[in-house]
């Protein structure tokens, strides 16, 4: 036997179809938003794209420093004999002869050149996908970061008494 029964909706009208379905009225007209309701948000602007040359010279520099940052890093795990060479370059008479303290502030130096190169690669990149203009990155945080380790390889430089003798000689000219 076949149900004879009416279907959901088959004898309703399309306003009260539409009223049943949560939608207003089709002849209604929109209601004008009032003062008292908030303004709905503008839609976000759409991201720019990167400059190709701007994403070519941030990525260049990124290389760059990152090749610096590998050998200048492992050269700081040995820094009695870096000071050692600079002291020769500068014709500082003796040898550089604070090693524990070589030692320890050459391996801070060094960790120190890859957090900051990392830091650097992450803003670049963060900056590079929002289409914002990148180059003078790499560029500040290399400066930045080499301003810090400079700081942590004069400490161990400071306290050698041969580059102390050769600084108070170069006072006394």
């Amino acid at each position: 036997m076949t149900d004879q029964r009416p279907q959901y909706g088959e004898y309703a009208t399309p306003d009260e179809q539409r009223r049943l379905a949560g939608l207003p009225p089709a002849d209604a007209v929109p209601a004008a938003p009032s003062i008292e309701q908030p303004a709905q948000p503008a839609p976000a602007p759409s991201i720019a794209k990167a400059r190709p040359w701007d994403r070519i010279v941030t990525i260049a520099l990124l290389a760059y420093g990152l090749v610096n940052v590998v050998m200048t890093g492992l050269s700081y795990l040995d820094l009695p004999t870096v000071m050692n060479e600079s002291m020769r370059i500068l014709g500082v008479e003796g040898e550089f002869t604070n090693f524990a303290q070589g030692k320890l502030w050459g391996t801070t130096a060094a960790i120190l050149l890859v957090v900051g190169w990392v830091i650097t690669a992450w803003l670049s990149l963060r900056r590079l996908r929002t289409g914002k203009l990148t180059w003078w990155v790499p560029l500040v945080g290399a400066a930045a970061t080499m301003l810090i380790v400079s700081i942590c390889i004069m400490i161990p430089m400071m306290g050698d008494p041969a580059f102390m003798a050769y600084v108070d000689g170069m006072s006394g000219r």
